[in-house]
């Protein structure tokens, strides 16, 4: 899916003049202009793991207030991650076709109305249908962001990070124990209208089909609303080709098959999607576990998630600087110099030597994890042990998660 962002606008793009050997810059955006972009892609993508690991403190409660079994809400997990599994597919081809602008506004308008509605429900059938929904909306923000990524940032300046599901629980356990579960998604609501309203006004089309390395002036939903209003006083135009108008297509999303299928990239999604069921297991589990085990309370069973937290941002922004210094070792050994002004040719750097080399660590420390977890929990020992192994497990989730994540992006 992003991939086909990196391969595409090849014509249209704009060269630099040098001295006499003219190169292709890849991307067009100032230096501050992709730092916000970035910030509001990554501020998005947060929506997607914040949703899910929001939840796991309030399942309780909810399951209370509804009249209706721990098990039964569990449901609404599962429906949840097979609908997030399943929208991307469609969101992401269709934003490699038509931009990722006009795909932003339709997955927060979607996200936007399911938490006004899960806050405001009162019955289980309806919980259980406007989750799926939360999640068609929720989910696509991730597959947005790195294709917003790979369109503006060459592979060397690919590290990334994902704090959603380090700082999800804890927000939610607070929320839950001070002003009821309903308020999660009023939160979820609140902050998913601003970003929309800001998405809708500042962030600008990047898609490399639609708009080239950025030199192309986009028409239509893919200018912002800024653009829009500028144009109506504005009577010259500004220098630059205007972008061709975007044809509608159906998405396909067996598209993502030949992703799955491949032998490189199909492996690494098995990797990473191990460790992330793995972990999803361990926090849709903790709180109830904890409630049950320690007689804790709603906000005490948000606040145990506080381990996992602070080794998730400790990995999130660690991991990111682990695979661009990965990314310059790899590129040294092979006697590659790295190309800041273009990229550098896929086709010919060992980029799965450069993304993975560092991955068998987290996943050796994880697997230990788990295993200490399990056995502390079994034997009930004290809260300390099973907590101090969550910070492990959390951590080396976010990292083995974004390792395996930045690959897809190059395949």
């Amino acid at each position: 899916m992003a991939s086909d962002a990196t391969a595409a606008g090849e014509k249209h793009e704009e060269a630099v003049p040098g001295n006499g050997n003219d190169e292709i810059v890849y991307s067009t955006f100032s230096k501050t202009s992709k730092r916000w972009i970035l910030i509001a892609a990554s501020f998005s993508a947060m929506f997607s793991g914040l949703s899910s690991f929001i939840y796991y403190p309030a399942i309780t409660p909810i399951a209370e207030d509804l009249h209706t079994s721990l098990e039964l809400v569990n449901l609404t997990i599962t429906s949840y991650l097979i609908v997030s599994g399943l929208a991307p597919t469609i969101i992401g081809d269709l934003a490699d076709r038509t931009g990722r602008r006009p795909l932003y506004i339709a997955t927060f308008t979607i996200y936007f109305a399911a938490n006004i509605g899960l806050a405001l429900q009162d019955s289980y059938a309806a919980l259980f249908v406007l989750r799926m929904l939360q999640s068609a909306g929720s989910s696509g923000t991730i597959t947005l962001a790195y294709g917003v990524i790979a369109d503006i940032a060459h592979p060397a300046e690919r590290g990334c990070t994902n704090t959603a599901p380090s700082l999800g629980p804890i927000l939610g356990g607070v929320v839950a124990y001070r002003l009821g579960w309903r308020w999660i998604f009023w939160l979820l609501a609140s902050l998913s209208g601003a970003q929309l309203l800001g998405m809708t006004l500042f962030f600008p089309e990047t898609a490399r089909k639609v708009v080239g390395n950025g030199s192309l002036r986009p028409r239509g939903l893919n200018k912002t609303m800024l653009d829009h209003l500028r144009s109506r006083t504005v009577s010259t135009t500004t220098p630059g080709q205007t972008a061709a108008k975007a044809s509608f297509h159906w998405p396909n999303p067996l598209t993502g098959l030949t992703i799955v299928l491949d032998k490189r990239s199909g492996l690494t999604m098995v990797i990473g999607g191990t460790f992330y069921t793995g972990f999803s297991c361990l926090a849709a589990s903790l709180s109830t576990i904890c409630i049950d085990l320690y007689d804790l309370s709603y906000l005490e069973a948000g606040l145990v998630y506080l381990p996992a937290g602070i080794g998730g941002i400790v990995a999130a922004y660690s991991t990111g600087r682990l695979l661009d210094h990965d990314y310059q070792r790899t590129a040294r050994r092979y006697h590659i110099e790295i190309n800041h002004l273009s990229g550098d040719d896929m086709s010919t750097f060992p980029i799965e030597e450069a993304r993975l080399r560092s991955s068998w660590f987290p996943a050796l420390i994880g697997i230990l994890a788990v295993i200490g977890y399990g056995w502390a929990l079994q034997t009930t020992t004290h809260i300390a042990l099973p907590l101090t192994l969550q910070l492990f497990t959390g951590s080396t989730m976010v990292a083995l998660f974004t390792v395996s994540s930045v690959p897809l992006q190059e395949a």
